[in-house]
């Protein structure tokens, strides 16, 4: 199993992003400080590291440094409200893997771990089947027995998020939580919407509705 460090001292933050990875298939650990991740990061223990520029003790930029001239090559992915182009080419030339600004999408960033960690993610985690439906989440493409089916970026998510807790009621605060990002609003009917979407791909029964709870896949 792939391990990630998220290197963030904001707890709704790194919690959302840790609950979204070790539901995805990941092993993760999270520091709050800068001298935190950095001890951390040197210990070989982990196959990337998702690093906020804004960390107490010393900042994201100080651990990279120190992480790329103590010779590391961990995946770094700087994730983070400094989101000005001088920021990102600081953070870039650095020696980080790639930079993400706040507010974002989970589905993104994992995204963009999955791309920085394909040898790593075992192939059960990349290729998701219930029933007729099978997901292949390296390509994005989806499948319903022989036919192939269209999806949005965001549609995939959800149909990802359902099959990965096939049988398990998730209500729409979690959807939205997961799919949508930290920042989503729990008043929103979008995941709603989203639902109706995929029962239109694939297939009206697929997906029942467990009223006053949420959705799950039957």
């Amino acid at each position: 199993m792939a391990s990630i460090l998220i290197a963030d001292d904001e707890p709704r933050i790194s919690g959302f992003i840790d609950k979204g990875l070790r539901s995805a298939g990941f092993a993760t650990r999270i520091a709050a400080t800068g001298p935190e991740a950095l001890e951390l990061a040197l210990t070989d223990e982990f196959d990337l590291l998702v690093l906020d520029v804004n960390l107490p003790g010393f900042d994201g930029f100080h651990v990279l440094e120190q992480l790329r001239g103590s010779g590391s090559t961990l995946p770094v992915i700087m994730l983070t409200a400094r989101v000005e182009l001088r920021d990102t080419i600081a953070g870039l030339e650095g020696g980080a893997d790639d930079y993400l600004g706040k507010p974002f999408r989970f589905d993104e960033l994992l995204a963009r771990i999955r791309l920085r960690m394909r040898r790593e993610v075992p192939d059960a985690a990349l290729d998701l089947s219930h029933g007729d439906l099978h997901l292949d989440v390296r390509s994005r493409r989806a499948r319903v027995g022989d036919r192939a089916v269209e999806l949005s970026a965001r549609e995939f998510a959800l149909a990802e998020e359902l099959v990965r807790h096939a049988g398990q009621v998730l209500s729409r605060e979690q959807l939205l939580s997961r799919v949508w990002g930290y920042d989503f609003d729990p008043g929103s009917n979008v995941a709603d919407v989203y639902i109706g979407y995929l029962r239109q791909k694939l297939g009206a029964d697929l997906i029942e509705t467990v009223r006053g709870v949420g959705y799950r896949l039957t």
